[in-house]
């Protein structure tokens, strides 16, 4: 099938479209609210400091994503992401008081409530989606979810700024609410037939979440894509802390000229969520990340170069290269995980990715001051090149003991 031919199948499926849609309006929301809330926070204390901490509030519950993941396999799911998105809905409205500094904490309160939130719904939807749609679609599927948040990373910070700057940040928040309603009326409109969950024998949580965490390391399929993922994100996050040195000292640019960088990597990454489904059809799946994980580390280490062209050559790159390993990590997971402990393993894998990106930022922040930016660009291109590598090596059979060869039968 072509591209064409493999996104009308995933669009013409009731349930997928339903939920490309709450994908959508909720991912506009949250990607406006994530930019203004920072603006916020700067804009009522006058820190810097106080302001990144909005992003630090959202992400800090992906900590312990497994924890959060377990509610995921102990409720059916659709009703679950309804919940999920009328709470935020009216939850989101309490910033309407945040009007001075001394009203700070009830922002990072609700950011914080919202992350949590966030990582329950990433688990839900990852279980929910593989049953709710046809499993030879899923990687059609994830591209085109992957295109319609990066398409949203484009057009909402826009809006929600341009939002603040007219209005304050209250419309910004009501708005946010208001796309979680209709997100969870999406959702609400889905043909998902779920079984209750079967009782569980009594367990703490921490026997569930060694599940999660076991059912990663015992699956061939998922474990190295996993494991390449989180090597890649980490590397992400260094490159993310370098792009304001890259435009500085590489290039001589203010740094507004970042926000072109990113938005030419956006580009990128929307390009190869519709491109996603076709090549999985084509591809193993570790071929395939590893194919996008050998792009994004040359296109990172094309950053050395002061060329203006090769800056927005390699901003493509990156934003081609690195979904992939997440788009075939995502795919294998929903295929291969049973589906009573999807939701307790999909979100130990989002702990495993997205938490060493979080920390790159901060480690990638320090590496800045002290390693020169050749040498540091070039070092996380050339681990990036080692990890497609390793995604190229057939894995290992399993051992089995030899059998006693049978005797011959006598010749007559």
């Amino acid at each position: 099938m072509g591209v064409g031919v493999g996104m009308g199948d995933v669009l013409r499926d009731r349930n997928a479209g339903l939920y490309l849609s709450g994908v959508v309006v909720s991912g506009f929301g949250t990607s406006a609210m994530s930019l203004v809330a920072g603006i916020w926070a700067k804009s009522l204390t006058g820190s810097d400091s106080l302001a990144a901490l909005t992003v630090f509030a959202m992400w800090a519950p992906t900590l312990v994503g497994p924890l959060l993941g377990t509610v995921a396999d102990r409720v059916r799911r659709r009703p679950l992401l309804i919940g999920c998105d009328l709470a935020l809905a009216a939850l989101l409205p309490l910033l309407l008081a945040v009007d001075s500094a001394d009203r700070i904490w009830l922002l990072y309160s609700v950011l914080f409530v919202y992350g949590a939130a966030g990582v329950v719904q990433d688990a839900a939807e990852t279980a929910l989606v593989a049953t709710a749609v046809d499993k030879r679609l899923l990687g059609d599927f994830n591209g085109l979810r992957m295109t319609a948040n990066e398409g949203m990373k484009l057009l909402a910070p826009l809006a929600g700024a341009g939002l603040y700057a007219r209005f304050g940040g209250a419309p910004v928040a009501l708005l946010d609410a208001v796309t979680f309603v209709l997100a969870a009326g999406c959702f609400a409109l889905m043909r998902v037939r779920e079984e209750p969950p079967a009782p569980r024998p009594a367990e703490g949580r921490l026997s569930g979440i060694a599940e999660g965490f076991r059912g990663l390391r015992e699956t061939p399929a998922v474990r190295p894509l996993v494991s390449a993922a989180g090597v890649t994100m980490l590397l992400a996050g260094i490159n993310g802390a370098a792009v304001y040195a890259v435009v500085d000292r590489n290039l001589g640019h203010s740094p507004a000229y970042a926000g072109l960088l990113y938005a030419v990597q956006g580009a990128g990454s929307v390009a190869i969520g519709l491109a996603a489904g076709p090549l999985l059809r084509r591809l193993p799946e570790r071929m395939f990340a590893a194919a996008g994980v050998a792009l994004f580390a040359l296109s990172v280490g094309a950053r050395a170069l002061p060329y203006d062209a090769v800056a927005l050559a390699s901003a493509a790159g990156i934003g081609l290269g690195l979904p992939c390993v997440l788009i075939a990590a995502l795919t294998a997971i929903q295929r291969e995980t049973p589906d009573p402990m999807l939701g307790r393993t999909a979100a130990s894998a989002n702990t495993l990715i997205y938490v060493p990106n979080a920390m790159a930022l901060g480690l990638g922040a320090g590496l800045i001051a002290f390693v020169d930016l050749t040498t540091l660009l070039l070092t996380t291109a050339t681990t990036g090149l080692l990890t497609a590598f390793t995604l190229t090596r057939s894995p290992r059979p399993p051992h089995h003991r030899e059998r006693p060869a049978r005797p011959a039968p006598p010749q007559p």
